[in-house]
């Protein structure tokens, strides 16, 4: 804010601060505005108002400088005055030289600017939007804007970071829904660190000169657009401007935007080209609009998109104009809405727009990018300490003499990949690297938005199994935070490593992904004796950890219907149409004990792009008129763990048939037909999992044929069993 405050002697104030006046004063400014002519005040020898400096604040530029004194503004809007005599001062025996103080880009601030009084020498930012506008670049009409004065790529005078600023029609509680839709789907898709997302106000895109500020107009409103604020945004797009329409009536060339009833809110198949002529092929939200082809003719490669019917509706078009390299995508489907809309009508229209998700990204990625904005990953976060916490007090002081007796010197455990310096406080000066992470030992220095140690408390009814949890922020992958510790801690105390984010996450086959937060991430280790019904079927580990994740959400009181299921042979599905999450099981047998890691992450708050926990829950809500709450990724992380430990139990009690009718209840593959190894393949039925924890299918001659999961992918859009490649 500092730098947008400008003084007509070129002063730039280094802070802003809150001023308090005085019962006088305000007396004063009372009678001022009831006065039809402005008077100058004489400067006053006590300060007429109290100003509390922050502790080790800095002091403003020109706080004892007369020269910094604000003069009473003209009444004309923009008044450049530099000085006018006044009375003298005890401070000097020359008059006093008045100067505007003003925020040269803020409508409000130049009006309040009529009523400044000259003892006020510094003003509040509070209740001053950060609008991106500036009044020095002012354009006073249509027939100026329309004639540019500099032509290739916009430039942001400002220094700020670039615009990208929305259109949502007239001020009402509906529009500033549809801001906040398509404000998080944007944000979704470019680097906010790079971009601003402003709301534009229809008087201040008439007022205001924001076009040499924006790099991106987005107009989202089925609203008409008035004459004269539709001139503006063509005004835009003749300076080189861009503009991104989303299911809105602004459209310009000679293309019309007319309605078809029947496409109105349903779900259609629409086939996207992009710049480079490869297609998408998605399902989306019709607005029930559609583009009439005009006289204008779309530039060779531009984007294009259409309804996979008859006639092939024209939906996407890409239009150029001017000179200067104005263009617009405009847009008659719903790439702003997400698929859990209130306008999504039936659980069929959820699951087609769900499955598309991903694409609907892709698409609007592609837009984006043609428009000029960078849709680049993010930058990847950096790593945090970790932190030692316990989730009962009994093991505390065991844990920290065992730790006491198995660090080195250093205070170090080291495995062949990871160092894990134990620490009781941690200093951002430390450098963490995925090579070596602090582990901070004082719980009491610990406190995460993402991760509720009381909430994990109260739901953690195990013996042993997560009780002492190795908890960060950001790292690279829970599975290795657990390496060194594998071999040597006290069966007991039931080691968890817990993440809000992963830079690094690992799946089968070596896959990496950067894990967003909202997504349960976690290692367990346990120890299976070899000996023991468990440790002569290994494979089945897989299965219990996806069924436990099933189970903790479905044992939840009246959360028995949300449709979460298991995948052969370690996914977590959406009914069969969409993975919601994955188990990735690492064992070593050492003498006669396996030493397990059981990897688990599994989408609960984020959304998009894919698919969550909560979002079934909330799809739920609305089919049944119902009022689940949505789950958190603590809470379910605790009952996972819970749930896993009983069917351990059970399994080693009494064998495969205590915990595969659980097992079958919720897997997505009952009476299922495929085909063997390729779409010529045998044709099979799957009949269940052997007593090793393998597929087994039945084929049409009567043979049975077990099929192990590290030599098969499972394609269920393809109903094959097809060879993963090696």
């Amino acid at each position: 804010m500092e730098d947008r405050l400008h003084m007509d002697n070129g002063l730039v104030p280094q802070k802003i601060m809150s001023v308090r006046l005085q019962d006088s004063t305000l007396k004063e400014v009372k009678d001022q505005a009831s006065n039809k002519q402005a008077q100058i005040l004489e400067p006053r020898p006590e300060p007429s108002l109290e100003i509390k400096p922050e502790q080790d604040g800095m002091e403003h530029v020109g706080r004892d400088d007369p020269k910094a004194l604000g003069e009473e503004p003209k009444q004309r809007r923009g008044s450049a005055s530099g000085s006018e005599p006044a009375g003298d001062s005890d401070r000097g025996g020359g008059p006093i030289e008045h100067y505007h103080l003003h925020l040269s880009s803020c409508h409000e601030c130049l009006e309040l600017e009529n009523s400044t009084i000259e003892s006020v020498k510094f003003a509040s930012a509070e209740n001053i939007p950060d609008l991106p506008y500036d009044y020095s670049s002012s354009l006073e009409s249509v027939a100026d804007e329309t004639s540019p004065e500099r032509e290739g790529r916009r430039v942001n005078l400002t220094g700020k970071a670039p615009n990208i600023l929305l259109y949502v029609g007239s001020d009402s509680q509906e529009a500033l829904g549809r801001f906040h839709e398509v404000r998080s789907v944007l944000a979704d898709c470019v680097d906010i660190d790079s971009y601003v997302l402003y709301h534009l106000l229809e008087d201040s895109a008439l007022r205001d000169p924001w076009t040499d500020n924006c790099l991106l107009l987005v107009i989202a409103t089925r609203e008409s657009i008035p004459e004269d604020l539709y001139q503006k945004f063509m005004a835009y797009l003749s300076q080189g401007g861009k503009v991104l329409g989303l299911s809105s009536s602004f459209t310009f060339g000679g293309f019309q935007v007319t309605s078809k009833g029947a496409l109105r809110k349903t779900v259609q198949n629409l086939v996207f080209s992009k710049a480079d002529q490869s297609e998408v092929k998605l399902s989306v939200l019709s607005s029930g609009c559609r583009y009439q082809e005009g006289p204008v003719r779309l530039s060779p490669g531009g984007l294009q998109g259409h309804l996979e019917n008859d006639d092939k509706d024209r939906m996407i078009v890409h239009v150029p104009f001017g000179t200067h390299g104005g263009e617009a995508v405009l847009c008659q489907v719903h790439l702003e809405l997400p698929p859990s809309s209130d306008i999504v009508q039936t659980p069929e229209d959820f699951n087609l727009l769900k499955s598309s998700n991903f694409r609907r990204y892709e698409v609007l990625r592609e837009i984006l990018t043609t428009l000029g904005l960078s849709c680049d990953m993010k930058q990847v976060p950096a790593l945090t300490p970790l932190y030692l916490l316990s989730a009962a007090e009994e093991i505390r002081d065991p844990l920290m003499q065992w730790l006491g007796k198995h660090v080195d010197s250093e205070g170090e455990i080291k495995s062949s990949q990871l160092s894990l310096r134990f620490v009781s406080s941690y200093v951002s000066e430390v450098e963490i690297t995925p090579s070596c992470i602090p582990v901070v030992t004082n719980m009491e220095a610990f406190s995460s938005e993402n991760f509720n140690l009381e909430i994990y408390r109260q739901n953690l009814q195990t013996k042993q199994l997560g009780k002492v949890i190795l908890f960060a922020e950001v790292t690279p992958t829970t599975m290795r935070l657990l390496d060194g510790l594998m071999f040597q801690t006290p069966q007991e105390m039931g080691f968890i490593a817990i993440a809000a984010r992963q830079t690094q996450g690992k799946g089968r086959g070596g896959n990496a992904w950067l894990s967003p937060v909202g997504c349960a991430l976690s290692t367990l280790l346990i120890s299976i004796p070899l000996r023991s019904q468990l440790g002569q079927r290994i494979p089945f580990v897989q299965h219990l950890m996806s069924v436990a994740v099933v189970e903790a959400v479905r044992s939840i009181p009246k959360y028995q219907d949300i449709n979460l299921r298991v995948k052969w042979p370690n996914d977590i599905y959406y009914s069969d149409l969409m993975k919601i999450g994955g188990v990735l099981v690492n064992s070593t047998l050492m003498g006669e004990t396996f030493h397990i890691l059981i990897g688990c992450g599994f989408n609960v708050t984020n959304s998009n792009p894919t698919i969550c926990i909560n979002d079934l829950v909330t799809e739920y809500n609305k089919q049944h008129k119902a009022e689940l709450k949505p789950l958190r990724a603590d809470y379910l992380i605790a009952r996972v763990v819970t749930v896993l430990e009983k069917l351990i139990e059970e399994f080693q009690d009494k064998g495969p048939n205590s915990v595969l009718p659980l097992y079958y209840r919720y897997w997505v593959h009952s009476g299922q037909q495929v085909h063997l190894g390729s779409a010529d393949g045998p044709k099979v039925s799957i009949v269940g999992l052997d007593d090793s924890g393998f597929l087994q299918v039945h084929q049409e001659g009567g043979e049975v044929v077990t099929v192990h999961p590290d030599g098969n992918s499972f394609d269920m859009l393809r109903n094959l069993i097809l060879p993963k490649r090696r």
